[in-house]
């Protein structure tokens, strides 16, 4: 990283454990976006520091206190990890910004040395846990509101057990003068209710997206997809991605009980991106694309813009990269009214908004938007211009360079 002092601009290190993932790939957007606006910025991952001992170490650790092997990765103690206070892009930075370090890239004590360090520290949320007592969404429990207990992950849930004791180190330890960025409002108004971060300087800005990369497609593109998989030039697609279907919280339950009520449909076929296998689609009448996991985002965006309806059934989120990247291909959004979801899909607006876990409902929004043309072309012109207004990498950078600044 060169001297900030050339070009005016802090030197930013953006620090997250993986590369990839929903986190991942929004902080090295965010790095993207901000190379590209002049600020020297750069990463450092997990992989750059240690290998898995951490990682093993932690999940061990939380082993004897789990409620189930559900939530074995739902819950974070942050006892292990690695000083990274004295790595050589750490002293060269003026800015020191975290991301997600949980999974035995930094423990709480590593935490508190980044802060005796000096440095400016930028924390962005992409879930719960910087403000819970160890769990990364709390379903509604609330103990976050004072000092946790009682915790549902927990085996041995009371008023003192592990997630009131991870609350208490987090308060002994969290570094003075943090500046907390959110992805979404909803994660902000929670940060704010919380007993650990409440007192924090907290600021949500959403994660950017590259709106070159992620486009809509002419005709000729969507006729192109279409005719790749067999299907009809006219057919119509309803979209679903999920790195991994069995996930909980993506709820893909209640998008498959949505598809059995829209059984009738003609002309429709259903895209599903990310790791299935036919047993979790039994009953589901309509035709099925299955690209598997996509791991390019030329590709993906690709898929996004080919498609009619992009639905995401998930039960918590902050801001999902999905819906991002959907509404900047032009296709609109059905999803949940959960967490940061109502934020991007603009009840319609730029999609249709269901009550949680209502998959009848889903299944109209779903019906509506496929069955009225017009009305879902308009839909797609306002997701677009959404995005250029609130996430392009200009706007993004921008925001974040107000808060490096003050």
């Amino acid at each position: 990283m060169s001297n900030s002092a050339e070009s005016g601009q802090p030197n930013v290190l953006l620090v997250t454990t993986y590369p990839h993932g929903g986190a991942g790939t929004a902080c090295r957007r965010l790095q993207t976006a901000l190379q590209k606006s002049g600020v020297n910025a750069g990463l450092l991952t997990q992989k750059d520091v240690s290998g898995r001992f951490n990682f093993i170490a932690e999940r061990l650790s939380f082993l004897p206190w789990e409620h189930d092997k559900s939530v074995r990765f739902s819950f974070s103690l942050a006892n292990f990890g690695t000083d990274i206070s004295r790595h050589p892009l750490v002293q060269q930075a003026d800015v020191i910004h975290l991301h997600w370090w949980n999974q035995g890239f930094l423990s709480l004590r590593n935490l508190e040395a980044l802060g005796r360090s000096g440095k400016k520290i930028v924390w962005t949320l992409h879930d719960m846990w910087a403000f819970t007592g160890g769990c990364h969404y709390d379903w509604g429990c609330g103990g976050f509101s004072d000092s946790c207990g009682h915790c549902p992950y927990l085996r041995f849930p009371s008023d003192r057990d592990l997630s009131n004791q991870v609350w208490k180190r987090k308060k002994s330890l969290y570094p003075a003068g943090m500046e907390i960025v959110t992805c979404s409002k909803w994660l902000a108004e929670q940060a704010r209710m919380s007993s650990l971060l409440g007192t924090y300087s907290i600021t949500d800005i959403p994660n950017p997206i590259d709106t070159d990369q992620f486009k809509p497609a002419s005709p000729a593109e969507k006729l192109a997809f279409r005719e790749r998989f067999g299907l009809a030039p006219d057919t119509r697609l309803i979209l679903f991605a999920a790195m991994n279907i069995k996930n909980p919280f993506k709820g893909f339950t209640y998008f498959r009980e949505a598809l059995h009520e829209l059984r009738d449909l003609e002309n429709t076929a259903v895209v599903v991106v990310g790791k299935s296998d036919p047993a979790d689609f039994e009953g589901v009448t309509l035709p099925l694309v299955q690209p598997g996991l996509i791991q390019s985002a030329t590709e993906m965006a690709a898929v996004y813009a080919a498609c009619d309806v992009f639905v995401i059934p998930s039960l918590e989120e902050n801001l999902p990269n999905t819906i991002m990247e959907s509404l900047a291909c032009g296709t609109p959004a059905v999803g949940f009214n959960t967490g940061g979801i109502p934020e991007m899909i603009e009840h319609g607006v730029t999609g249709l908004v269901s009550p949680a876990k209502n998959s009848s409902q889903m299944a109209r929004d779903i019906r509506q938007v496929l069955d009225e043309p017009e009305k879902r072309a308009d839909m797609g012109r306002n997701a677009r211009s959404k995005v250029l207004t609130e996430y392009a990498e200009p706007v993004i950078a921008r925001r974040y360079m107000e808060v490096y600044q003050r």
